[in-house]
């Protein structure tokens, strides 16, 4: 019974110590499944906060490229609308020397003065747009005319013009209307007693002194009276002196003859006679010498300045009352051209033949 007993109680024994080594072994493995599983958290938590520092990181990128192409976007968007406004002006631009041109050329020469007097107003309002828009590309959007502004008053200047053009269209139309009635119309039978072809005839030229020619442009001249040099001068498209000289005038002298011709043309069916233009120093000499005080003292005559036209002295075509010399009178103010009161009829010195450009 005894020996039964202590084998009882070595059993129970190790039995209480195999319990103890079985609570020992599961607390060790608690308490290593506990810190694999902080560590777990730690790694989460590490790895949750870079992918959040990561994602910070692509956000400020993305939203800095958007900046960056809003930027470029603007940078495109202004340059592009720099560029329409400077095309808008150079258009409006063009325009304006286009309507300046035909209203300096139509002077009159339209039916109806008021499409010109339309066409100086839109004028002015335009070359004051012009003035208050600036050339350059990179000007600010806020100064001048926006584009659709430009483009408006470019617009209306070409259609100002176009109706002046139309208006010296029908002016020219009717000039030349009246040159033909006029050629269908016979002329007068000459005055009883008359014989057109005696010594008596009023046809006859007036002037009896010693021919005298047009003159060339000066070589080397110095812009004084008689000494113009051809840079100062132009030849007129038609006509040319008994010696084949073609006869000059300061440059925009001739350009309002050309448009004064135009008329003349159109109302007489030919060109406008000339007999002498520019008078060199030289050429004011020996008229002075050969006629005397009639002639102008060298270096006063009109003639050297480049402002003064002869027609021929042919009373009969362009003496005063003449058809031609009434025209000429009364249209040539409208293109600068007159007759100075010393030379018209009862004046100081009467000249029918004589004009004077005045601009």
């Amino acid at each position: 019974m005894v020996r039964r007993a202590r084998r009882l109680t070595g059993g129970r024994a190790r039995a209480r110590v195999v319990a103890t080594g079985v609570v020992v072994l599961g607390v060790v493995a608690g308490v290593v499944v506990g810190a694999g599983v902080l560590d777990g958290r730690r790694d989460a938590a590490a790895a949750s906060a870079d992918a959040s520092a990561s994602a910070r990181v692509a956000a400020e990128a993305f939203a800095d490229e958007a900046v960056a192409r809003g930027a470029a976007a603007a940078r495109a968007s202004a340059a592009l609308a720099a560029t329409t406004r400077q095309q808008a002006r150079a258009a409006l631009l063009d325009a304006v020397e286009q309507g300046d041109e035909t209203l300096a050329s139509s002077e009159g020469e339209v039916v109806d003065d008021d499409v010109r007097d339309a066409l100086a107003e839109v004028l002015q309002r335009a070359k004051h747009a012009l003035e208050s828009t600036p050339e350059d590309a990179t000007a600010g959007a806020a100064e001048g005319e926006s584009v659709a502004a430009l483009r408006m008053l470019a617009a209306e200047v070409l259609a100002a013009r176009a109706a002046v053009v139309a208006s010296h269209e029908e002016w020219v139309e009717r000039r030349e209307q009246e040159a033909r009635e006029a050629e269908r119309t016979p002329d007068p039978p000459p005055a009883a007693g008359q014989d057109p072809g005696s010594d008596d005839d009023r046809c006859r030229t007036t002037y009896d002194g010693p021919p005298f020619y047009t003159s060339p442009p000066t070589k080397g001249g110095d812009g004084s009276n008689g000494r113009l040099p051809e840079s100062m001068l132009a030849a007129t498209s038609w006509g040319v002196d008994p010696k084949g000289t073609r006869y000059w005038l300061r440059t925009e002298a001739t350009a309002a003859l050309e448009r004064l011709n135009a008329a003349f043309r159109a109302r007489f069916g030919h060109d406008l006679d000339l007999d002498l233009t520019y008078r060199d120093y030289a050429t004011q000499v020996a008229m002075r010498e050969a006629l005397g005080s009639i002639a102008a003292k060298p270096g006063t005559s009109k003639h050297g300045t480049g402002y003064a036209l002869d027609v021929p002295e042919l009373p009969c075509e362009y003496g005063y009352g003449t058809p031609q010399h009434s025209w000429l009178v009364e249209k040539g103010p409208a293109y600068g051209w007159v007759q100075p009161s010393w030379a018209r009829q009862g004046g100081s010195n009467p000249e029918y033949w004589h004009f004077e450009y005045v601009g």
